[in-house]
């Protein structure tokens, strides 16, 4: 395993940062002005994406694009410092069309959609022009067990008529969402893992109704994580993406690569709470010294790089595994990176937060927003729990056929 940066992509990380050092920092403050005044989509955002379009900034998570498609293609290990920078800025990937859940959406029509619907729906994504939605999680089930799930999809003649209630949806409340992945049940008494298909359904269909956008510990998103009422939705059967019966296997080749994306992602808002957390302890005093001096202090800082180095080079592993050997091979890495950095993150700013005494509370820095997003990288993709259960079966296998071996390393009593 080789992880040092190519000169390819250590060139891409210099424009990348300059880019955002220049058009999206600035803007910080405005975006924060425009959204609070309602204003969202911000006035700016759709000149930012055609500058970084222009300067060959775009898609740059698909590594398999096709000639007459845009963007550079990257593998996922060289994509992984790029999304890092990014994360830096909540609302920046969506300036380089790299923002969830839009790429794991991209991933998936790229995979698995006909002639027609990429060409409805693929292309104005990849052109940046709309904004998508993927409705699997569900009120009243724990949904990140796909076989649990409620939401019927049946077919009728031509159409599939689709009930359900689904929350906690990314971007459901974005003005530019026109399409929403929905996952149901087509055979509710198949096989566990056969039950579940997608569907296109274009937000405007009657009988989509978006409820509300839930709040995430009091916390509004402009762009939602939203509830929807899905009652009597009647769609053409040429919108099933796949065939009946595949859901759960693309579930499972959409979270592949989207899983980790959110993970270098978290790692780019943890560097930025270690960076603040160490402007802010050196000119910061406290009863005559410098907070750097303290050695709880010291002690946060040093424990912040190492678990952020740790997690690092945890995601960049699984990176290689997915582009070396795919994404179901790689699964104990990716399980085990969902678990470890949203927890590394929450610690590193919660420090930092600390450092910063009661400031660290307020929208004068960006801490609060970066712990939000940590906490609720907790639940994102499947609680922690499930990734350790996860971990842990895969472990317990792979002992099975050296089960005992170790006991030749125990020392019986002597007597």
């Amino acid at each position: 395993m080789e992880f040092a940066y190519s000169s390819k992509v250590e060139a891409l990380r210099r424009q990348l940062r300059d880019f955002m050092d220049a058009h999206i920092v600035p803007r910080i403050g405005q975006w924060h002005q425009e959204v609070q005044a309602g204003q969202y989509p911000v006035s700016f955002m759709d000149d930012l994406k055609a500058l970084a379009r222009a300067e060959g900034l775009w898609n740059l998570f698909l590594p398999s694009l096709h000639d007459d498609e845009p963007g550079t293609r990257l593998s996922n290990l060289e994509y992984a410092p790029l999304a890092e920078i990014m994360g830096r800025v909540s609302w920046a990937s969506e300036v380089f069309n790299c923002n969830a859940p839009d790429t794991g959406n991209m991933e998936l029509l790229h995979m698995f959609a006909s002639p027609e619907q990429r060409e409805r729906w693929l292309v104005p994504l990849l052109n940046g022009e709309i904004r998508s939605a993927f409705a699997m999680t569900e009120p009243d089930v724990p949904s990140s067990d796909a076989a649990n799930i409620q939401t019927l999809i049946r077919r009728d003649g031509d159409d599939y008529v689709i009930n359900g209630r689904k929350w906690f949806i990314t971007n459901a409340s974005h003005p530019n969402c026109k399409v929403l992945i929905v996952m149901g049940k087509t055979d509710p008494d198949g096989e566990a893992h056969r039950q579940q298909s997608m569907i296109l359904v274009p937000f405007d269909t009657p009988g989509v109704q978006l409820l509300r956008n839930i709040p995430v510990l009091n916390h509004l998103s402009p762009e939602g994580h939203s509830e929807l009422l899905l009652k009597d939705v009647r769609v053409p059967a040429s919108n099933l993406l796949g065939r009946e019966g595949d859901g759960f296997m693309m579930a499972q080749a959409r979270l592949g690569p989207g899983r980790i994306h959110h993970c270098m992602r978290s790692i780019g808002m943890a560097e930025l709470a270690l960076e603040l957390m160490l402007e802010r302890c050196q000119e910061r005093k406290t009863f005559g010294r410098y907070l750097s001096q303290y050695s709880n202090i010291s002690d946060w800082i040093a424990e912040s790089r190492i678990e952020i180095e740790q997690a690092r080079l945890l995601v960049l592993k699984a990176a290689w595994m997915i582009d070396a050997v795919g994404a179901k091979a790689a699964r104990k890495e990716i399980a085990m990176i969902k678990a470890i950095v949203p927890r590394m993150h929450a610690r590193v700013v919660d420090r930092a937060m600390q450092v910063f005494g009661a400031m660290g509370l307020t929208p004068d820095t960006p801490l609060a927003d970066l712990y939000v997003f940590g906490r609720s990288l907790r639940f994102a993709d499947g609680p922690d729990e499930v990734h350790l259960r996860s971990i842990a079966r895969m472990e317990l296998k792979d002992s099975a056929e050296r089960l005992g071996s170790a006991a030749a390393y125990l020392t019986p009593p002597h007597y």
